[in-house]
């Protein structure tokens, strides 16, 4: 019998218990749950962070202008400014991230870990901490699975979509998910490792999902970076043998709570917070009419 995630306290004890890390308790539940067998699991997430690693290449080296306009290779324009603040492998990061999702933004390909409104944030961090450690794409691939078991837990507990919990669910799930990744990538124990999930948790709890125009572009692109940025924060903080005070699993209650009590204007359905504002709703109106004249102009070459 394997573990059912439905506690990041159980799931300590079942690793613990049956001497084994965290993410070989996901494979076994993806062989007993889902009946793939562990090559093809191995196999299935080879394909999938390589979606990831050509995401950011997209985004970096590629035209990144989406329909709407509202989007223009924002990732190009952080790699290639003249200004860093932090680091060059901090840029890099922000990049990344912008990259990957403004890929998504664009109709690209990109991997939905948990969401397409989140898919900048696992490629950013984890090509970044691959390129900063030299680590192997194995470790990756492991971390990846943890990350899968995190959003299990998260998906019962709170929820992992905008329209139930706001971005908070998004967002801060995916950020959740890679600040575990980097802790495990880097030694961390299990403590630390859901104590970087519940740091993350708390930094990102109550996060609206306000898309303007209903588009997942803005304020979803530069999100993405900046959940990538706390992913990484949350992970020193918890390598640091630093507490969360708040246990995980209270942390992923608060979400859910959180979620549930957000208003519905504030969940993915672009009636209130930046979609509301005068800018906001005059970019709906613009897009709106863009649309309708692109309709009316594909209707008129399908006629003649």
């Amino acid at each position: 019998m394997c573990f059912l995630f439905d506690s990041f306290e159980g799931w300590k004890t079942y690793s613990q218990t049956h001497q084994i890390p965290l993410y070989q308790a996901v494979l076994e539940y993806e062989i007993t749950q889902k009946g793939a067998s562990e090559s093809d699991i191995w196999s299935g997430l080879s394909q999938a962070y390589q979606v990831m690693k050509d995401a950011v290449h997209t985004g970096l080296t590629e035209d990144m202008k989406s329909r709407s306009g509202m989007i223009d290779n924002g990732a190009k324009k952080v790699a290639n400014s003249d200004i860093t603040v932090l680091s060059p492998e901090f840029k890099q990061l922000i990049a990344s991230a912008l990259g990957a999702k403004e890929v998504n933004s664009c109709m690209g390909r990109v991997v939905a870990a948990p969401t397409a409104g989140a898919s900048g944030i696992l490629p950013g961090v984890f090509t970044t901490l691959q390129s900063i450690h030299q680590l192997e794409d194995q470790k990756i691939y492991e971390a990846l699975l943890l990350g899968a078991g995190v959003a299990l837990i998260l998906e019962q507990k709170a929820s992992l979509a905008g329209a139930v919990g706001g971005c908070q669910a998004e967002t801060g799930s995916a950020a959740a998910m890679a600040s575990a990744g980097i802790v495990y990538c880097l030694g961390g124990s299990i403590d630390q490792i859901f104590n970087a999930v519940a740091i993350t948790l708390q930094c990102m709890l109550g996060l609206v999902c306000d898309p303007v125009a209903g588009l997942v572009e803005i304020p979803c692109v530069v999100r993405n970076a900046s959940a990538a940025a706390i992913a990484n924060s949350s992970a020193q903080i918890a390598l640091s043998h630093v507490s969360s005070v708040i246990p995980v699993d209270e942390c992923a209650e608060a979400m859910g709570e959180v979620g549930e009590s957000m208003e519905a204007r504030y969940k993915e359905t672009a009636l209130g917070g930046l979609a509301a504002t005068k800018t906001g709703q005059a970019l709906a109106k613009r897009i709106l009419i863009q649309d309708i004249e692109i309709m009316d102009q594909s209707e008129s070459t399908e006629d003649n």
